[in-house]
This record gives structure tokens, C-alpha cells and sequence, in this order.
């Protein structure tokens, strides 16, 4: 259920954060859920170390304040044994968020990253509407007589874009065509005036028009999310990636390989503060507080050294210190 309320949570800022596409390029409402609900798996993979840890304490601290611990224990349970359920349960869970980390999430950002650049420059967004002017964008303005699809009839564009060389087109045909630079015009059987240092004009056969001056490849730049594991792998052993791209690799792949362990670590970590803490003579009312302390400490050092990541070097030390950590917990659970 938590993780529920707080995915919607976080889907829905992301919705208030994107409303840019339904305003600025007339996307359809349909096209735009869609296009948000492909954020879901990252926003998912983020969240369930914390939902984890929240589900945990609030079910012990439960059980304690409840004296259901006090009488289990009593009965001879150990506070390893107590704790058992929750370490499954956030083995699971680490195994789910493996799973999301390294394929699906992968997945759903590339798609994300496509669609989202095909509904901002590609034919989706665009609709053009028959004797009418149509701002594409600024300083560009469509005018066509007839539109069947993507075939146009009687067109006129003016482009002032740039001042340098402003123009506009007269054709008899036109068609809307998507290519790797972008939105692009195909005109045939027209005339062109041509505005700079001196004014040109001329007749053309077929002229090819960019729409856009985005390419899929500017627009998407360096994105690490949309790289899928092997091919993140791959870029962090080669020796050409630049220093600052190499660190966003390191630092990507420490988050999708070992984030998922902290679900184990947190829960360890929960159950050990709570039930030690519940063997005392006089219960330590200040428990629940020192779990959600040390998780935020805990939390804090792995995000800061994950950022500091820059070579497979450290990207070992730091799973060491993970698993440094892992079984330094269990010890201190198991101790009697």
C-alpha cells in the first residue's frame, strides 16, 4: 500500500513537471499518460529501499509496543528469529529491484526517451490544419491549401528563424516526413525567395526542408538511465569515455547493482535496533528514531560515495563496504 501512495505521489509531480507537451505541442491526453507512465519503473526502483524500511519499523515497533516480541521472546524466539520474516521479505524485494534495475528500467527509459523526442519533433505532435497558418515554431509558419495524412497540397512556408536568411516557399505538393534530424518538408514544383545580403529567387523541382533544428542525438545526450547494463559495462571499460561521462557510468551502475542490497542492510538494521533495544529493562522509547537516523546515515554515505565513483576500483571498495556492513549487522543481530 505504501509503495502504491508514494509511486502515485511521485507520478504525479512528474505529470505537474511534463505538462509542457500537452500546452506547448498539442499532444493528446492519451499520448501523455502513456508517455509519464513509462517513468513508473525508475520512480519504483528509487523508492522501495525506503518503503521497505517503513514497512518493516512500523510493523516491529507494532509488535513491540503490542508486548507481542516481549512474549515471543520470552517463549524462547531469538531476535534473529524475529527478525527472519523481515530479512525475507527485503530478500525479495532485492531480487525485484535487481531485476527492475537492470532490465526494466533500462527498457522503459529508452522508450521514454524515444517517445518523448518523437511527440516533441516527430509527426505525432504535429497537426496541420487546411487553410490555415500554422506556427511550428518560432519564426516558422505553415500554410497549406489541403491535408490528407501526411500530403499536403498548395503550401506556403515562411521561415525567419534566422535573420541572416530569411525565406519563403511556395510548392505545389508537400509531405511530412520523419528523419534522424528531425521533422522534416519535402516539397515539389515551387518557388523560392530567399532574404540576406541580397535577395535571391529561384524554382526547384523538390526541396528538402528541416522543420527542426533538434536531432535525436542532441535532444538525448549523454543518458545513462536508457543504456542497457551490458552496454553500460561496455562503457565503463573502455578507455575512451570521458572522465566526467565515466563517473555518471560508475555512478549508474552502483545504483543499479548494488542500490537494491541496501533493502537487505536497511531491514537488518531496523530489526536489530528495535528488538535490541526491546530487551532492555526499561524500553527504549527512542528506538524508532535512532532506526530512521541511522537508515538517513546509512543512506547518506552510500548516495555520497556513489557519486565519488570513478573507476571499477572503487566501485569494488564500495560493494566491500557493503557487504563489510551486511555482515557486521548480522553479527550484531545474532549476538546474544
Amino acid at each position: 500500500m505504501l509503495l502504491l501512495i508514494l509511486t502515485g505521489l511521485a507520478w504525479t509531480m512528474q505529470i505537474m513537471s511534463m505538462m509542457k507537451f500537452l500546452l506547448n505541442y498539442g499532444v493528446d491526453f492519451g499520448s501523455f499518460i502513456g508517455l509519464t507512465a513509462l517513468l513508473i519503473p525508475f520512480i519504483v526502483s528509487i523508492i522501495v529501499p525506503f518503503v521497505t524500511f517503513i514497512a518493516i519499523i512500523f510493523v516491529y515497533n507494532k509488535t513491540i509496543s503490542d508486548n507481542e516480541a516481549s512474549v515471543m521472546m520470552a517463549s524462547g524466539l531469538s531476535p534473529s528469529q524475529l527478525a527472519t520474516p523481515a530479512i525475507r521479505f527485503a530478500g525479495i524485494l532485492t531480487i525485484l529491484n535487481l531485476v527492475l534495475n537492470l532490465w526494466i528500467v533500462p527498457l522503459s527509459q529508452n522508450y521514454f526517451y524515444d517517445t518523448q523526442w518523437n511527440l516533441r519533433y516527430g509527426l505525432a505532435h504535429l497537426k496541420l490544419q487546411e487553410s490555415a497558418f500554422t506556427n511550428i515554431s518560432d519564426g516558422l509558419v505553415v500554410y497549406v491549401d489541403k491535408v490528407s495524412g501526411h500530403d499536403m497540397a498548395q503550401v506556403m512556408l515562411s521561415d525567419t528563424r534566422n535573420p541572416k536568411t530569411e525565406m519563403v516557399i511556395f510548392a505545389e505538393t508537400g509531405k511530412l516526413v520523419t528523419t534522424p534530424r528531425g521533422l522534416s518538408i519535402v516539397m515539389e514544383n515551387g518557388s523560392l525567395q530567399a532574404k540576406g545580403k541580397s535577395i535571391v529567387t529561384g524554382t526547384f523541382d523538390t526541396f528538402d526542408m528541416d522543420l527542426n533544428v533538434a536531432t535525436k542525438e542532441n535532444s538525448s545526450s549523454f543518458r545513462v538511465r536508457r543504456i542497457s547494463s551490458g552496454d553500460l559495462i561496455q562503457y565503463a571499460n573502455s578507455q575512451d569515455l570521458q572522465p566526467k561521462h565515466r563517473k555518471t557510468v560508475m555512478n549508474e551502475l552502483s545504483n543499479r547493482v548494488l542500490m537494491p542490497f541496501m533493502n537487505l542492510i536497511l531491514a537488518i538494521i531496523c530489526t536489530t535496533i528495535l528488538l535490541k533495544t526491546s530487551l532492555l529493562r526499561r524500553r527504549a522509547s527512542f528506538s524508532p528514531a535512532l532506526a530512521v537516523l541511522s537508515m538517513a546515515i546509512v543512506m547518506t554515505l552510500f548516495m555520497t560515495s556513489a557519486n565519488m565513483l570513478d573507476s571499477w576500483y572503487d566501485f569494488y571498495i564500495l560493494a566491500a563496504g557493503i557487504i563489510a556492513v551486511l555482515c557486521l549487522s548480522l553479527v550484531v543481530l545474532c549476538k546474544k
